[in-house]
């Protein structure tokens, strides 16, 4: 399933709140393997789960205005008066719902993460297998935030910009993210999918490290826009980690 570009990655509003709140039960990991509160990965997987909107109609009008803004003229150019002209509203409006940039930078790409584990949800839901869900997670993510116009674009233009609501909080959303994808290892495991005998978290910082790499170093010789590329290296590579029974 393809997400849309030009509007980002897709609701998926058309689920039932019973269905939505059945398949994110089915993939979130446990509750103690995501060790580090607070972070952003761990604030838009709570938005999910909580089926959080935005507060009105205008805090949803600001955070557009704001993304087209990012994406538009660059994080760093940006100033939120600028958002407050693209939204139509007055720049204290932008204010009293965003105390300064930081916090609207922190808010909009949470909802673009958001908006991107809606999607990971419904493609990993069509998987039969442990391994067709490894494949799908890695091509998923790799595909997805290389083609956010807001993530991947900034990453490659202003990694200065975004890298420090990803990374510069002393590697605790690196971890949450490892402690995920192990939650999620875990769960393979107590259903008899995977070796008892894997070691979840090694295999699981390994998995996000090959990932992250090819989102944050220069690709030589794999071109990143395939999807049967990026399915030969999670079959190649990935899938051997897990030591399926």
């Amino acid at each position: 399933m393809r997400h849309t570009e030009a509007q980002g990655l897709p609701m998926i509003n058309y689920l039932s709140a019973s269905a939505m709140e059945a398949m994110v039960s089915s993939l979130l990991p446990d509750r103690d393997a995501l060790a580090a509160p607070g972070t952003l990965f761990e604030r838009a997987w709570a938005d999910l789960v909580e089926r959080a909107d935005e507060a009105d109609e205008t805090t949803t009008r600001v955070l557009d205005a704001a993304l087209e803004e990012f994406c538009t003229i660059g994080i760093q150019r940006t100033t939120m008066e600028g958002i407050a002209r693209r939204a139509g509203v007055s720049r204290i409006t932008v204010y009293r719902r965003f105390a300064n940039k930081d916090v609207m930078i922190e808010r909009v790409v949470r909802r673009e993460f958001r908006r991107y584990f809606e999607q990971f949800l419904l493609e990993v839901a069509g998987a039969d297998s442990v391994a067709e869900r490894v494949v799908i997670a890695f091509v998923s993510s790799v595909r997805a935030i290389r083609s956010n116009r807001l993530i991947g674009g900034q990453l490659s233009a202003e990694p200065g910009s975004v890298l420090p609501s990803l990374i510069g909080d002393g590697g605790q959303t690196y971890a949450a993210v490892c402690q995920f994808v192990a939650g999620q290892l875990r769960r393979e495991q107590r259903a008899g999918n995977v070796s008892g005998e894997l070691n979840v978290d090694l295999v699981a910082e390994m998995m996000v490290r090959l990932t992250a790499s090819f989102l944050l170093l220069p690709h030589l010789t794999l071109d990143l826009d395939g999807e049967q590329e990026l399915r030969e290296v999670a079959e190649r590579f990935l899938v051997p980690m897990l030591q399926i029974n």
